[in-house]
């Protein structure tokens, strides 16, 4: 069975890595897309980004998870919200160098959220530069430690975030551990050599779908 890279079928757990914020990586942007930052008006743009991405399905899922995170908050993302913008002006990827907006995390880290590339902008290399991009904004607003909250369904980025130097929180590492075997079996990626892989069943929310 082939999945793709987010992918409902696939059995869902939350997922956390982490990373120190120093030696970070750097990967130029291709030809003909270029950084900016959030300005008033943005809001659409960032839904239509995630929910061609697959996060939302609807305009709607997308406005409610945009006032649950970002609502009141505005005034910071000119400095926390990065998008990638094409020759023609389109806004065609985004990340933010965010904060625990839950209140739990009382240990002062940079929290990655909501990283997506449009659809049909996938596969041209522009995750790798917009989350190296957003790490390097995040030092530069003063933090020295990034986390990143995922799930299994979204494999293919927890691979990327993997590529760059993120691991696996050792608490989120026992508690989604069938998570983390599954994204293992997906990925086949080194650094989770210490999950044992998730059988074919294991990996589906609903076994009898295959």
């Amino acid at each position: 069975m082939e999945f793709d890279n987010y992918d409902s079928r696939i059995k869902y757990y939350e997922l956390l890595l982490e990373r120190e914020l120093d030696n970070l990586p750097a990967f130029p942007l291709p030809e003909g897309y270029r950084f900016v930052f959030f300005q008033p008006g943005d809001r659409d743009a960032w839904i239509e980004i995630e929910k061609s991405a697959k996060e939302f399905t609807t305009y709607e899922q997308g406005l409610e998870a945009w006032n649950k995170y970002y609502g009141g908050r505005e005034d910071l993302l000119p400095q926390r919200m990065v998008f990638v913008e094409n020759t023609a002006g389109e806004k065609v990827a985004t990340a933010t160098a965010y904060i625990d907006i839950t209140g739990r995390d009382q240990s002062g880290s940079g929290w990655l959220h909501w990283v997506a590339v449009r659809r049909d902008f996938q596969g041209r290399g522009l995750s790798k530069p917009l989350i190296a991009y957003v790490l390097n904004v995040m030092r530069g607003l003063g933090y020295s430690h990034g986390k990143i909250p995922t799930q299994s369904t979204s494999w293919v980025a927890c691979r990327v975030y993997l590529d760059l130097g993120f691991r696996p929180i050792p608490k989120n590492a026992v508690n989604s551990r069938d998570g983390w075997r599954i994204v293992r079996t997906l990925t086949g990626h080194p650094a989770l050599a210490e999950f044992d892989p998730a059988s074919p069943e294991e990996l589906l929310a609903d076994p009898s779908a295959q």
